[in-house]
């Protein structure tokens, strides 16, 4: 099964659709573009782009909301905390302090740049 998002003119995700491995075959190849051909059919015109749950190509799963980046081919969700930096290879966003590995749960505090315990 792939996934396939919709995308906006501003490159937003609008949506994200399964379509059933059978449609995209090519002689045991899996092919973007019939899926693509497949939901512009079945849904009308539209800008889809294929996405991967398991982040193996366009970096990150897509979601709704998140942004497509046609210069790094890859899906970016929206920035969580104005403090939090850019990673340019994975493309995810990561806070400025590692939040402790220790078990426990935490939540991240924007004002005192900290995490917190819960």
């Amino acid at each position: 099964m792939a996934h396939f998002a919709e995308i906006d003119g501003d490159n937003i995700v609008l949506r994200v659709l399964r379509v059933q491995n059978e449609v995209l075959d090519d002689n045991g190849t899996e092919d973007e573009g019939k899926g693509i051909r497949f939901l512009n059919q079945l849904l009308g015109p539209s800008i889809w782009i294929q996405t991967s749950y398991s982040g193996s190509f366009r970096k990150n799963f897509a979601g709704i909301g998140d942004t497509y980046n046609s210069e790094k081919d890859a899906f970016i969700r929206n920035k969580p905390y104005d403090s939090w930096l850019f990673d340019e290879d994975t493309c995810q966003w990561y806070p400025p302090v590692e939040k402790p590995n220790d078990n426990n749960d935490y939540l991240w505090d924007e004002d005192n740049q900290q995490w917190i315990e819960y």
